[in-house]
């Protein structure tokens, strides 16, 4: 079975949140089908820095990617989200 892997920029509300932190809320959060192969950081501005996640899930799961975005949106520290990339793994 193949695997769908979502990348995802994921904008801290504040320059002071706990990126280690932060990373560690967002996989507790997901799906039990759902994982993160791996984040990176990508400085913006300011001292912001955004959280790129990588995140594994089952192709053949329907409403997939709407249920990750919808535990991401319950996490008080992220303010904003964006894909950046869907693809078949």
């Amino acid at each position: 079975m193949a695997k769908v892997s979502v990348s995802l920029k994921i904008f801290p509300s504040d320059v002071d949140v706990n990126r280690d932190a932060l990373k560690m809320k967002i996989e507790k959060s997901l799906p039990e089908y759902a994982s993160v192969y791996k984040f990176e950081e990508e400085p913006i501005a300011f001292g912001l820095v955004a959280l790129i996640a990588h995140i594994l899930m089952p192709e053949d799961k329907a409403g997939a990617i709407d249920e990750v975005e919808s535990s991401l949106r319950k996490i008080g520290e992220i303010s904003n989200f964006q894909t950046l990339m869907v693809r078949r793994v």
